[in-house]
């Protein structure tokens, strides 16, 4: 049970750690990171967890995410264009073909997802 909480808390500080990098550097997808953050705080620190929750940057998109399963349309379109960016530069740098085509399916897949994505109706 330790052990386990104290998994959760570590790859909830990285998301986190990462979701914050990805405010300032806009190749780092920053929702995907923010909500697995809250997921694996809600499993090992209830302080952390709070925290994240009545943050002003994140509470609100953490909020709908959590009670409708559905993202604000903006929030959405900036995740689908940075996500996108940022894979079409890592496609471009990486020299392997098959890397590329791997990048390239997995931009394919994760683009699909967010797009599958229900949006707040104002």
């Amino acid at each position: 049970m330790i052990l386990k909480r104290g998994l959760y808390l570590c790859v909830g500080l990285l998301s986190l750690i990462l979701g914050i990098i990805g405010i300032i550097l806009p190749l780092l997808p920053t929702v995907p990171f923010i909500l697995l953050a809250a997921f694996c705080f809600a499993r090992s620190s209830d302080k952390l967890h709070q925290w994240l929750m009545t943050h002003p940057w994140f509470s609100e998109a953490i909020h709908n995410w959590q009670t409708k399963r559905a993202m604000d349309k903006s929030l959405k379109r900036r995740a689908m264009i940075m996500t996108t960016l940022s894979f079409a530069l890592s496609i471009t740098i990486v020299p392997i073909i098959w890397v590329k085509a791997m990048l390239f399916f997995m931009l394919c897949g994760l683009l699909l997802y967010l797009w599958q994505i229900p949006e707040l109706t104002e």
